[in-house]
């Protein structure tokens, strides 16, 4: 799967700010198979609530800037966890301890399970 040149450069702009910004232990994720939700997932830690909140308040500045605005930003005021929802990707910069505790990374790599049973089987009980 291909990824669109709009998304490209948003991830572009999503990384550059976080760089900018010293977001540590940055991941990308692809869930386009995983989620009809967005694109791609990334995640960051920052090093104080402080932190957290103005990386995530600039990516949501720089990304409309560009003419991306953001279509959400959850958590920014208490600093723990921030999500930034820029559609096709879906940032979340958390601090290492609840970082540690959800556990994004795992959770979005692990395999999709499907079911061998059939529905009407499965809903007979």
């Amino acid at each position: 799967m291909q990824l669109d040149r709009q998304l490209i450069q948003l991830k572009a702009l999503v990384l550059d700010t976080l760089d900018d910004m010293k977001a540590r232990d940055i991941q990308v994720m692809d869930v386009r198979d995983k989620t009809s939700v967005t694109d791609m997932m990334i995640v960051a830690s920052g090093t104080s609530d402080r932190h957290v909140k103005a990386i995530a308040e600039t990516v949501a500045y720089r990304a409309k800037e560009a003419g991306e605005a953001p279509l959400g930003i959850e958590g920014a005021t208490e600093g723990e966890w921030a999500l930034v929802d820029l559609n096709g990707i879906v940032l979340h910069v958390m601090l290492p301890k609840v970082r540690d505790f959800y556990n994004l990374e795992r959770l979005w790599s692990a395999p999709t399970l499907v079911s061998s049973q059939p529905m009407a089987q499965m809903a007979a009980g």
